[in-house]
């Protein structure tokens, strides 16, 4: 094979590689702002980032500069890692996985094998440089965003007065806790809960409820201001004259729950949620992802035990 040809495959490989780090280290980046970065700690945040969201960015990059060191070690590699996805981690053959996982990481490992990019340095540069600076330009203004996130520390039973709706929200505890819950046992947990919320009785109180779409949405804030949202049923989307965000006092920003189910059901089998920035989308009711809880509502009365009264 021609030093040419060798170059070529080479560049061929470092190119692909990057392509698909870059998309990871976006997408990464994006969503450890997203549904991640709740840890008091930065380095507990910094270390769920590059462990859970940036992961495979960092495969591809380390599998990546091997491969220029050691072509046939780095390309090997790449096809036993493509051979691991399907087989161990998914743990199934399928026409996806085959075609999606294996193919793709097999033609990589081939062409590292192979091929031989020339400069190594610039190669070496474009694998490592552009997803770390793509990591760095989308992580950005999302830091800032969370940084000045507010957060009183206070997560007793709150009144928040919204746009035309005002609501008790529930203390921390069963009637908003911090594991995810399908919404038929958010239900039964809500209708179970006692007068100040703090205990699941043995008895059937209605007292408290799921906030419907439309109240969760009216209820939404940023910085202390009502988001000025409201629900349009007809389109079924919600909308806001500013992004609301995790801040109490609706929401913890310590918490890995970002998404709430709500009263509105879209059919039989699927519920609304609304995430912390005001997305509403249906979801199959039987779900229970960690990052999906709910939070009890109930209308204001006068003995409602309060720590505080939110008035925007």
């Amino acid at each position: 094979m021609s030093e040419k040809t060798k170059n070529r495959l080479g560049w061929t490989a470092v190119i692909l590689t990057t392509i698909i780090a870059g998309i990871w280290a976006l997408w990464g980046s994006v969503e450890n702002f997203h549904e991640g970065w709740y840890f008091e700690s930065f380095i507990r945040n910094i270390g769920l980032m590059f462990l859970q969201y940036l992961s495979l960015t960092m495969i591809f990059i380390i599998l990546s500069s091997i491969s220029l060191r050691l072509p046939r070690v780095g390309g090997s590699l790449f096809i036993g890692f493509g051979l691991y996805l399907c087989f161990f981690f998914f743990n199934r053959i399928t026409f996806t996985t085959v075609v999606m996982i294996t193919i793709p990481f097999t033609i990589l490992g081939l062409f590292y094998w192979f091929g031989r990019p020339r400069p190594r340095r610039l190669a070496y540069a474009v694998i490592i440089g552009v997803p770390l600076l793509i990591i760095l330009v989308s992580s950005i203004p999302n830091a800032i965003r969370v940084s000045e996130r507010v957060n009183d520390g206070n997560f007793d039973a709150r009144i928040v007065t919204g746009n035309g709706v005002t609501l008790v929200w529930a203390p921390e505890g069963p009637g908003w806790p911090e594991k995810g819950v399908t919404w038929y046992d958010a239900k039964e947990i809500c209708s179970h809960l006692s007068e100040d919320g703090t205990t699941v009785t043995d008895s059937v109180l209605n007292i408290w409820r799921l906030p419907t779409v439309d109240e969760a949405v009216r209820s939404m804030a940023r910085h202390g201001k009502n988001a000025g949202g409201v629900w349009n049923k007809t389109a079924k989307k919600a909308e806001y004259k500013i992004t609301p965000d995790k801040e109490t006092p609706l929401w913890n920003v310590h918490s890995m729950v970002i998404y709430w189910w709500t009263a509105t059901e879209a059919d039989s089998e699927k519920a609304y949620i609304v995430t912390y920035n005001g997305g509403v989308w249906p979801r199959l009711k039987t779900r229970c992802p960690g990052y999906l809880a709910f939070r009890a509502v109930k209308k204001l009365n006068k003995i409602s035990i309060l720590s505080e009264t939110e008035s925007k």
